[in-house]
């Protein structure tokens, strides 16, 4: 590579860099802005994997995810959230889980002031298709 390519891509670079945070993303600041650009080249981009900035965004895509991995804690959710979530999925009311028991019943699950049991867990997952772990919490 010649001495002018050389200083050339470096100046292309760092005007790249004033606007798309390239690299190891080693504040908020700069993960959020990765984000919201990477959400503007999808945008763009779509599912064309040959448009120009495809590889950029899978470049962002990288750098985020790494970010995450290091940095965002996800907490595991509760057997009533699971719960909540699939009876908001399916469109559920507290009186339409007979497997639980009565609607009373379902509200104090949801409520945190009781835990589903094990016969209720059995139910719930053959009802919505998902494994009996995801009702339990470690």
């Amino acid at each position: 590579m010649s001495a002018t390519l050389v200083r050339e891509t470096q100046a292309a670079y760092r005007r790249l860099r004033r606007f798309v945070p390239l690299g190891v993303l080693r504040s908020e600041r700069d993960y959020r802005k990765a984000v919201a650009i990477l959400d503007e080249i999808i945008d763009k981009v779509g599912q064309d994997e040959t448009h120009p900035l495809a590889d950029l965004a899978e470049a962002l895509a990288m750098f985020i995810h790494s970010y995450e991995e290091t940095h965002a804690k996800i907490r595991e959710a509760t057997g009533p959230e699971v719960l909540r979530s699939l009876m908001e999925e399916h469109g559920l009311t507290q009186s339409e889980l007979p497997e639980i028991g009565s609607q009373g019943v379902v509200s104090e699950i949801l409520s945190g002031e009781r835990d589903l049991n094990i016969r209720q867990i059995r139910r719930l997952a053959k009802r919505f298709g998902v494994s009996p772990a995801i009702f339990i919490v470690p």
